[in-house]
């Protein structure tokens, strides 16, 4: 047995030396199937049978299986250029005349997004669906347009869900955001500039927990987002709201924005914000609706509040007209201390808008307010996001 072993060892030894220098082909394993599992050598090397997988293999696999589900999306839009005055030198009494501008249609596509459920269901950054005067349209990976019908803007973050007219989708497989590692392999599949649908770009997660301000070259629209994924798969304006995507094929999180100052450093809002809304969205009934009380504010922490006599919280510099706030008597320069007795810290910009979230429209909140050095107590009923 131990020269039948040493004589085992010996094949296996100048075959890996002929295939390093390529001198003989490879040998699939596979094909001698009572070679055993392990053979220990003198020096306590260990040659197993094992199944090689090629990375990019894996990549063709997850874009094969994800690109059903993603989709571009196009707005469509009337752009009108402004009047401009016109010289006539045969009229010396009125020389300038002034010419109307024209109006003209213009489509163009913006952005990316992907599926999320069989009926209809896009995600997408809110900053692709910014301009609610225009009408936006839905393209899928094989060519066929919707008309988006109704676009949902979470008023917290730059998420928007889009519904359309369409029924046996593929929705996206999503991950677990809180489980990402720095290194692993990112995937991001969009539209670049608009132009390039279905492009693939491939790279690794290369930071976690970021804090940016994004933003679309088509709207004009800028927000300040936290915990974002950061990666160095290449990401370009029209990518915003696809997918980056894991080796298993799982969203992981939303293509939002790109450094313009460095090259490749691009940022993906975490999916695990995506799935919240989605249940939100699920147990409100398939509705939009996301309560809020109508005021403007920002947060005094509390060596402001020390520094200024005054207490921590909210303080309100405007009020929206007939929103709850205002039938409320909320006023500007208020500072909103608690929501049902649970304290605004002064460390969180969106404690106020968390708490808010989480309640229901035509739910009534208790508010405990510093005015004018006093502090009163304010009942206010929920309504309707708009």
């Amino acid at each position: 047995m131990k020269k039948i072993l040493l004589f085992m060892a010996t094949v296996i030894i100048i075959i890996a030396a002929g295939q390093s220098y390529n001198l003989i082909p490879k040998i699939n394993f596979d094909n001698f199937p009572n070679l055993p599992k392990k053979i220990q050598l003198r020096n306590d090397q260990v040659f197993e049978k094992q199944t090689v997988v090629y990375e990019e293999s894996i990549i063709t696999k997850v874009v094969e299986e994800a690109l059903p589900s993603v989709v571009t999306i196009g707005i469509s839009k009337t752009a009108s250029t402004g009047d401009y005055l016109e010289i006539d030198p045969f009229n010396p009494y009125s020389p300038f005349r002034q010419i109307p501008g024209s109006k003209k249609k213009v489509e163009q596509n913006i952005g990316s997004g992907f599926i999320i459920s069989k009926e209809g269901l896009i995600i997408t950054n809110k900053h692709v669906v910014a301009d609610t005067s225009a009408s936006y349209k839905v393209i899928d990976n094989s060519n066929k347009k919707y008309d988006v019908e109704k676009i949902y803007r979470d008023p917290l973050n730059d998420l928007a869900i889009l519904k359309i007219n369409a029924s046996n989708l593929k929705p996206l497989s999503l991950g677990d955001s809180s489980k990402i590692k720095l290194g692993q392999i990112a995937i991001a599949i969009g539209t670049p500039l608009g132009e390039f649908t279905n492009t693939v770009t491939q790279g690794i997660v290369s930071g976690l927990g970021r804090g940016i301000n994004a933003g679309s070259p088509f709207e004009g629209y800028v927000e300040k987002l936290d915990n974002i994924i950061q990666t160095d798969a290449a990401i370009n304006p029209g990518n915003s709201g696809g997918p980056l995507l894991n080796s298993k094929g799982q969203a992981i999180g939303i293509n939002t924005a790109i450094a313009q100052e460095g090259q490749n450093i691009g940022f993906a809002l975490p999916i695990n914000l995506v799935k919240d809304l989605i249940d939100k969205f699920n147990k409100n009934g398939g509705s939009f609706e996301r309560p809020y009380i109508g005021i403007r504010y920002k947060i005094i922490d509390k060596q402001t509040a020390i520094l200024n006599d005054v207490v921590e919280g909210a303080y309100v510099t405007e009020v929206i007209e007939d929103s709850p706030a205002h039938k409320a008597d909320i006023q500007e320069e208020d500072i909103i201390m608690e929501v049902n007795g649970e304290k605004i810290k002064g460390d969180d910009d969106q404690g106020l808008a968390k708490m808010i979230s989480d309640k229901k429209v035509g739910e009534t909140v208790s508010l405990r307010i510093w005015r004018n050095k006093e502090v009163i107590n304010v009942k206010l009923s929920l309504e309707a996001y708009q």
